[in-house]
């Protein structure tokens, strides 16, 4: 029996005329370009370990700024670490503390603060003169700056709803390869709620004893950031999560003989707020500075 067409099921030429053809070809350009790009980020070899840039360049630099992450880039480091909040109009803003008094000319909470009032203020003076102007960034605009083989730790301030936002806008700009949401449980769901492609680094307990180290097997997640002191049992730690396959950040030290003590242990990543003078320790521990590809 031949199979019956009925109009509802015809698709007119006329759906595609005028303004709809560039529109399709518009979403085929894109949609090709996401793939692409997904496909090249897919194949870049990412740093085994190295040094992690705590908030960008933040001895020299202002914290939180694309002025601290450029000198990172520039100093070769393997992974940069950052801050991610919402706003009061839910932008994502790239700042560390509750409030913008510390680190910019103004006062007030970021949660109760528009972001373009946020972005209004001066976030470089405080730290220099040289600096004055720098405006807090968003996280598209420092997704953006970044080379695609550098690692980067995104340090989320919230729960479910920023770890949807965020995942949402990391697989939009192409960098589940790179990008590794440090979150706690409420926020990874948020997260894995979008996308199975989130890389995902446990921080719902940084106690870096067992239950954290079993918590975080048991999460499935990518990384780890365990912190201080450093005990006999982080041989054993670092065992167990290298046979899952989940990766280990630091937090935190500048201390060259910590490092000796944290790398000969496998921990990859120890957190600098020095990156500029960590990685002039780099070649004794084998870490080749990243050649960012952009």
């Amino acid at each position: 029996m031949p199979i019956q067409h009925s109009n509802k099921n015809k698709i007119s030429l006329k759906a595609f005329s005028g303004k709809a053809i560039p529109a399709l070809i518009i979403l085929l350009f894109l949609v090709n370009t996401t793939f692409l790009q997904s496909t090249i980020a897919q194949s870049i070899e990412m740093p085994g370990k190295g040094f992690c840039a705590h908030r960008g360049a933040m001895t020299s630099h202002p914290e939180n700024t694309l002025p601290a992450f450029e000198q990172s880039i520039l100093s070769g480091a393997q992974m940069i670490e950052f801050d991610v909040q919402f706003s009061k109009d839910s932008a994502l803003i790239i700042m560390h503390d509750g409030t913008v008094d510390r680190t910019t000319n103004g006062s007030g909470e970021v949660a109760m603060m528009d972001s373009k009032v946020i972005r209004s203020l001066d976030a470089g003076s405080w730290k220099d003169k040289s600096f004055s102007g720098t405006q807090v960034p968003v996280l598209s605009e420092v997704l953006e700056m970044m080379p695609a083989n550098i690692w980067l730790n995104v340090h989320l301030k919230g729960g479910f709803e920023l770890g949807k936002k965020v995942a949402e806008v990391i697989l939009e700009m192409g960098k589940t390869h790179q990008a590794v949401m440090a979150v706690k449980e409420e926020a990874a769901n948020g997260a894995r709620s979008v996308s199975d492609k989130i890389l995902i680094c446990n921080m719902e307990r940084q106690s870096g004893v067992l239950d954290y180290v079993e918590g975080t097997i048991a999460m499935d997640a990518d990384f780890i950031q365990l912190k201080g002191p450093v005990t006999p049992d982080f041989k054993n730690y670092v065992k167990s999560l290298h046979e899952k396959g989940i990766g280990i950040n630091f937090f935190g030290t500048d201390d060259p003989v910590m490092f000796k003590q944290l790398f000969d242990l496998g921990i990859e990543f120890p957190l600098v707020n020095d990156i500029v003078t960590a990685m002039e320790h780099a070649e004794e521990f084998g870490i080749v500075p990243v050649k960012p590809i952009r």
